[in-house]
C-alpha cells in the first residue's frame, strides 16, 4: 500500500513529507516502521528525520487503533469537572497509556485538547460515539459494555 502511495507523488521532495504521511496513515490506520522506512528511502531522508517530523504532529499515531477507539476530553469543561480522574479510572481499567493499543487490540486511547461538547463534560468519545458527564464509577460500566459485546 505505501509504494501505491508513493507513486502519486513523483518527484516528490521534503515538503512532501507530511502530505505522504497523512495519506498513509488514512490508508493503514499508523504509521508502522516499515512504512516510515519505505518513505524515507523514496525522498532520500533519514528515518530519524522522518520520525522527527511524525512525533512533532500529535495527529500521527504509531500503532494500529484498537477495534474501540476511546478519545478522552481534556478541554477546559471537562478538566474542571474531572477529566483527570476519569482519565486515571480508564487507564487501571484497560491497562494502557494514552497512545497505546491493548494487546489483544480491543481498546487504544488517545487524549483530546476538545472534543466540542463542553455541555456534556466530562465526555468521551468511543468509536465517535458520545458518553456525556462520565464519572469514575460510570466508566467501568461503559468499558464494561463493550468486552461484554465481545463475549456475545
Amino acid at each position: 500500500m505505501t509504494n501505491e502511495i508513493l507513486n502519486k507523488y513523483r518527484d516528490a521532495g521534503r515538503d512532501s513529507l507530511i502530505p505522504i504521511l497523512q495519506e498513509i496513515q488514512d490508508n493503514e490506520g499508523w504509521l508502522s516502521e516499515t512504512s516510515l522506512t519505505e518513505v524515507g528511502s523514496y525522498l532520500n531522508l533519514p528515518i530519524s528525520k522522518i520520525y522527527g517530523v511524525a512525533t512533532f504532529y500529535n495527529q500521527f499515531r504509531f500503532q494500529p487503533k484498537g477495534k474501540y477507539h476511546i478519545q478522552i476530553c481534556r478541554g477546559t469543561a471537562c478538566h474542571v469537572l474531572g477529566s483527570s480522574n476519569v482519565q486515571k479510572e480508564l487507564e487501571k481499567i484497560i491497562k494502557i497509556k494514552p497512545d497505546e493499543t491493548t494487546k489483544d487490540g480491543l481498546f487504544s486511547l488517545e487524549v483530546v485538547a476538545c472534543i466540542g461538547a463542553c455541555g456534556l463534560a466530562p465526555v468521551i468519545s468511543i468509536n465517535g460515539k458520545f458518553y456525556a458527564k462520565v464519572t469514575t464509577e460510570s466508566i467501568k460500566d461503559i468499558i464494561e459494555s463493550y468486552k461484554s459485546e465481545q463475549n456475545d
